[in-house]
């Protein structure tokens, strides 16, 4: 989130970094805001968890606009109505008079508009343009959020897109209309995501900011969970869009307000009026006090102080990710995050979506697809601080490989369709916890003044991985799972060349992360 370490007891190392501005000068004690939480608000109490846990309610949002598409989009049964029709054989073989859609036109969107046989790319490219507008969604998002609109002020305004959007797209009158709306709603799903991380992890104190950072991920597999059961009610394609959109609207209307601003976003903007505001309310809350002469510092020996008559002691800090590109420290990481990401997203979105050819129950097997998840992130929240950000990121985008491998290898057909789908579930597995696990990294290796707009950049690159995924998923047969794997042995090779984040200090600025990592390399 910045200036100390994900474990308890880094402090020490890092004062180095900040003695000359910490402790009490003049009367004024100066304390970073990870010192601070520690020392005097309270690393993890009664208000840190509401906040968590009404801003990452907006992760379910993210996933019922997004895996929506499973549903809307799945290809529904049909029946033969003429003697020439064999229930058997390939439906573009047949002649359009002799079959018909079980359900009426209305089941779906392939039904709706007929994206069969020559048209069936149709359904590959709405999924990716959805993901394409994701991808130009998260880098305005995370800019925004980072700047003019801070971090709450990004999450309120996307959730405001994705309700008008999704339930303008249940009167879509055509395939058209109905592509551009989808479009268009992946702009504001593209910075649901990051906006509502690093809002709920960002007041978090160093020892709890990981655990909790990979308790975000559970309520985007709850929000899958629920959308099966909503899909399952609501089977008619415009009736789901509208179902799947009012969740949105509740948010907007009994969650957004009750939620604060980051404090360290109002701190790299020189806002450290309405920062202080926000610890003295978080002290308040769990039952603690902060000292009068107590005021917030950045980790940069170079902070821009305001005038003797200024309410802001610290100046307004900016960065962008030219700044990241710049550095040679940055620069790297940044490059390695984003091909990691891309590898990830094509695994994790692939094998989402691929349930549509595994010839299983739909419903049952994205429901478990959901559930799979769930274990993951428990399992990386214990081995997070035991094995390292670094150990764990390969070993899991390593299992996922191995699985989706071995689903390359098996037919659709007989037992070997049901442990193809095992393979799948356990790809999932491994891939969502890389997933996840991905977002704790990110946020580490880049300081507070360029983190959203890296984790933007990284969010981008996810979306260019799931751009592709419909289009390896048409493919059908094998080939998925064999492109699934090779992206998850390349992820896992290059996670290689990543540095290790645990016990590392959480930075404010460039110059803070350029010090610190010279310190942390010289012990």
């Amino acid at each position: 989130m910045p200036s100390a370490s994900l474990l308890p007891g880094i402090g020490d190392l890092h004062q180095p970094l900040i003695t000359e501005n910490n402790g009490k000068s003049n009367g004024v004690e100066k304390l970073s805001i990870d010192d601070m939480l520690q020392k005097y608000c309270g690393e993890f109490g009664p208000w840190q968890v509401r906040h968590f846990v009404l801003t990452s309610l907006a992760w379910a949002l993210e996933a019922f606009h997004t895996m929506v598409m499973i549903f809307a989009d799945r290809e529904p049964d049909w029946r033969c109505i003429g003697t020439a029709c064999r229930v058997e054989a390939p439906l573009c073989s047949l002649s359009p008079a002799s079959w018909e859609w079980s359900h009426g036109p209305g089941a779906s969107t392939i039904s709706q508009w007929g994206l069969i046989c020559e048209d069936k790319y149709k359904v590959g490219l709405v999924q990716g343009l959805f993901f394409f507008g994701c991808m130009i969604g998260a880098g305005i998002f995370g800019h925004l959020s980072d700047s003019s609109l801070g971090r709450k002020g990004s999450l309120v305004v996307v959730c405001i897109m994705n309700a008008i959007l999704g339930c303008l797209t249940a009167f879509a009158p055509n395939y058209v209309i109905y592509t551009l709306l989808r479009f268009l709603t992946g702009l504001g799903v593209g910075g649901v995501g990051l906006c509502a991380f690093v809002l709920a992890t960002e007041p978090i104190g160093p020892s709890k900011r990981g655990v909790a950072g990979m308790s975000t991920f559970y309520f985007f597999s709850g929000g899958i969970t629920m959308l099966s059961g909503i899909a399952y009610i609501f089977q008619s394609w415009r009736a789901l869009y509208i179902a799947s959109s009012i969740p949105s609207i509740i948010f907007i209307a009994m969650v957004a307000p009750f939620l604060w601003e980051s404090p360290r976003w109002y701190l790299v903007k020189g806002k450290t009026k309405e920062a202080m505001k926000v610890m003295h309310s978080m002290a308040q809350c769990n039952g603690r006090n902060i000292p009068q002469g107590v005021e917030l510092m950045l980790d940069d020996d170079s902070t821009h102080p305001g005038s003797k008559d200024d309410e802001n002691l610290v100046g307004e800090v900016k960065g962008n990710l030219i700044d990241v590109l710049k550095s040679p420290l940055t620069r790297i990481r940044l490059l390695l995050a984003v091909a990691i990401n891309f590898c990830c997203a094509l695994v994790y979105y692939g094998l989402s979506l691929n349930v549509v050819n595994l010839d299983t129950n739909l419903y049952l097997n994205v429901l478990l697809n959901a559930v799979a998840e769930m274990p993951a992130f428990a399992l990386t929240a214990i081995l997070l601080d035991k094995l390292g950000r670094k150990p764990l990121t390969i070993g899991t985008t390593c299992f996922s490989g191995v699985f989706c491998l071995l689903g390359a290898l098996m037919k659709n057909i007989g037992i070997w369709k049901i442990l193809k789908m095992v393979c799948g579930i356990s790809g999932i597995f491994g891939m969502a916890a890389t997933y996840n696990l991905l977002f704790i990294y990110t946020v580490e290796l880049f300081p507070t003044v360029v983190r959203n707009a890296a984790l933007g950049c990284t969010t981008q690159a996810s979306q260019m991985g799931a751009i592709l995924a419909p289009f390896v998923v048409v493919m059908g047969g094998g080939l998925p799972f064999a492109v699934f794997a090779v992206c998850g042995f390349v992820g896992s090779l290059l996670a290689v060349y990543l540095p290790e984040t645990m016990n590392r200090p959480l930075y404010d600025t460039m110059n803070g992360i350029e010090e610190g990592e010279a310190v942390w390399s010289n012990a």
